[in-house]
């Protein structure tokens, strides 16, 4: 029987940011050598693109219910200022 492997699943918002906290953390070391510091600032940079694009996502997952004349309860779209003035 052979035994199939998961694919890894992509880690959510809240270990991204995690992660990007303990980075910050860990780039405040003065005593941190050069190289060091680097690799986490990419890596920082990928995590701070990372949780970027899921609140996007979120963003445009979210709906506002408004309630209508006569009782009528209608999802919309949730606009915020940066596409309203788009």
């Amino acid at each position: 029987m052979t035994q199939t492997t998961k694919p890894d699943k992509a880690p959510n918002f809240e270990s991204n940011l995690e992660r990007l906290d303990n980075i910050v953390r860990e780039l405040e070391d003065a005593d941190l050598p050069l190289e060091k510091a680097l690799q986490l600032y990419e890596e920082g940079m990928k995590l701070s693109e990372a949780c970027h694009k899921q609140l996007e996502e979120a963003e445009g997952r979210v709906e506002i219910l408004r309630k209508r004349v006569g009782g009528k309860v209608v999802a919309e779209p949730f606009e915020t200022e940066e596409r309203e003035g788009q």
